[in-house]
């Protein structure tokens, strides 16, 4: 029962740090309480882009005409809708029990615990067993927030795990909170027949996105059906008649809206309580633990990766995280994680994707900048397609030419921002960027044009 390293929890920090471990030669075990693959692959990222998928095929089925085929009146029965996305979730967790045996990983299901002494508690029926590592890495993620005027009762308020699941199409819904959960899961409702209404409290939805950006999508989100409320909140619910009524603050007064129902999409919280971590003196700070550059908490032998530390909460950067962990305790030369070129996206139509400094930080850190823009309304490729909405804007830094940020919004962007990531991580500049010659025709010429925008030498527009 001793190991060299052991993993709690199995999301895309747990299980990539695990793989990464035994790869390195460690005796490696991971624990999981629920379904390997965690929030992430079972009721987060995998299965809300399986649903997502599906309302885009909707829409274009409704859309025939415009690709020049016959009109077609398309159904769909959305019990069938919910199952395709399980399906999805479900083979993918299937995949990552796969991956545990061929890199002969340890799996013990039960809820775990850290003991002093880098020892480790797992309850499963009753039973309780222990277990010694020398190294014990904490990665057991995160879970929808719940506010006290929004208590989730999972049926008329409900979070993203029942979003995923509910047994009928709701008619209306209310979703409190414009971050990616909360636009992702309205477009898709909405797409699907759903009257839907979001609700910010900041001034702009998607408020970490580029300002520009954030406009644009609620223009297109309102295009869409979707009625959206800025500088509002939430200040009570009435679940007690048939519906929801929903008391909203706005800047113009109090207004009530109803709906069938609620879904809480204001961020979440990470899963620190009851696993140990006051009696280990592990020191955690507003709910996060507290780590320094490799992820060692305050007690040694036991690190802490993903949600649960005070950085992006992102599957990406979990895992990126456990893999730089692991490498350090191997003794592997490896550098820190540059948090400032992390890459986000949002899945909605049309899709969010950025890395690096938006327009107003790049100004607020003193920055002289050349900006640059290129509307996919110029885009053959985007033409071709059948969706032009959408730009590409690049951010350099005019002295040196450095690639502060890259924003984009439109269909397919999130396949796109891996190469200003890239390019960013490679300190490459703006020239070099226009003289990567691009395929034609591609949505990633708009990334050329962009920067050749800022540097004006723009062909297309």
């Amino acid at each position: 029962m001793n190991y060299d390293i052991i993993v709690i929890g199995s999301g895309p920090g747990g299980y990539v740090t695990a793989i990464r471990a035994s790869q390195l030669g460690f005796k490696t075990a991971i624990v999981e309480r629920e379904n390997l693959g965690g929030i992430c692959l079972n009721w987060g990222c995998i299965p809300t882009k399986a649903l997502l998928k599906s309302a885009q095929v909707f829409k274009y089925i409704n859309h025939a005409e415009d690709f020049g085929l016959n009109k077609v009146e398309a159904s769909f029965e959305f019990p069938n809708v919910v199952a395709r996305s399980r399906g999805v979730a479900n083979k993918m967790s299937k995949g990552i029990e796969f991956l545990m045996k061929k890199n002969k990983i340890d799996v013990i299901f039960g809820n775990a615990k850290v003991l002093k002494g880098k020892k480790i508690a797992v309850e499963k029926d009753g039973k309780t067993t222990e277990y010694s590592a020398n190294n014990i890495i904490i990665a057991t993620g995160a879970r929808s927030r719940e506010l006290p005027n929004l208590p989730q009762d999972e049926v008329k308020v409900i979070g993203y795990r029942q979003a995923l699941t509910l047994p009928t199409q709701p008619k209306s819904m209310i979703v409190v909170g414009s971050g990616a959960i909360g636009v992702e899961f309205a477009y898709f409702y909405a797409t699907m027949g759903t009257k839907v209404t979001v609700v910010e409290f900041m001034p702009n939805i998607v408020p970490v996105e580029d300002e520009e950006v954030s406009k644009h999508l609620e223009k297109s989100l309102k295009k869409a059906g979707i009625e959206v409320m800025t500088n509002a909140s939430v200040e009570s619910l009435d679940t007690s008649g048939e519906g929801v009524k929903a008391n909203v603050k706005t800047a113009n007064g109090n207004v009530t809206l109803e709906a069938d129902i609620v879904l809480s999409a204001v961020g979440i919280a990470a899963n620190v309580e009851n696993i140990g971590l006051e009696e280990v003196g592990i020191q955690t700070d507003r709910g996060r633990v507290l780590v320094n550059e490799w992820y060692q908490t305050s007690v040694p032998g036991y690190y802490a990766i993903g949600d649960i530390i005070p950085t992006q909460a992102l599957a990406h950067v979990a895992s990126a995280e456990g893999i730089t962990c692991v490498e350090k305790i191997k003794g592997l030369h490896v550098e820190p994680i540059d948090y400032g070129n992390i890459p986000g996206c949002t899945y909605c139509l049309p899709e969010i994707a950025s890395v690096g400094l938006t327009e107003k930080q790049a100004k607020e850190k003193g920055y002289e900048i050349k900006v640059g823009k290129f509307p996919f309304s110029a885009s053959g490729k985007a033409t071709a397609n059948g969706d032009v909405d959408g730009f590409v804007k690049v951010i350099f830094d005019a002295k040196y030419g450095e690639w502060l940020g890259c924003h984009m919004i439109g269909v397919g962007v999130t396949e796109m921002i891996a190469e200003a990531v890239a390019a960013r991580k490679l300190e490459t500049t703006g020239h070099e960027i226009l003289k990567t010659v691009h395929p034609h025709p591609t949505l990633s010429e708009a990334v050329m044009e962009a920067v050749a925008a800022a540097y004006g030498e723009v062909i297309h527009i």
